[in-house]
């Protein structure tokens, strides 16, 4: 599946408040506790059981908060008036020149 089309369809299926900038607010508040659930679910991983990440169930269930992860950037980026492919484009062309002026090392944003 392309990213343009997930993001069409995922973005069927949103039910938040589109006033007041809530549509920027909610998506980006849900995407920072579903990143949260994914570090969780591998932290615990770490602590309990470091097989997990050898058990195909476990992946799956990874890969299930991982979605959710994807649903919330994609409906963010529909918010911001972005298409995913864009936003995939616009990150690889940062790497690509960070990588090529040696910087992909360091902090900062603008580097």
């Amino acid at each position: 599946m392309l990213l343009d089309d997930y993001q069409d369809k995922a973005v069927e299926t949103a039910i938040f408040p589109r006033e007041n900038n809530l549509d920027i607010i909610y998506p980006a508040l849900k995407l920072a506790g579903e990143a949260g659930e994914v570090a969780e679910k591998v932290g615990k991983a770490i602590r309990d059981d470091i097989t997990k990440f050898q058990e195909s169930a476990y992946l799956g269930d990874l890969a299930k908060e991982l979605g959710d992860v994807l649903w919330y950037i994609a409906a963010l980026a529909d918010s911001i008036g972005y298409d995913l492919s864009e936003i995939a484009q616009m990150n690889l062309d940062k790497l690509n020149s960070r990588q090529e002026r040696g910087v992909l090392k360091g902090s900062g944003d603008n580097r």
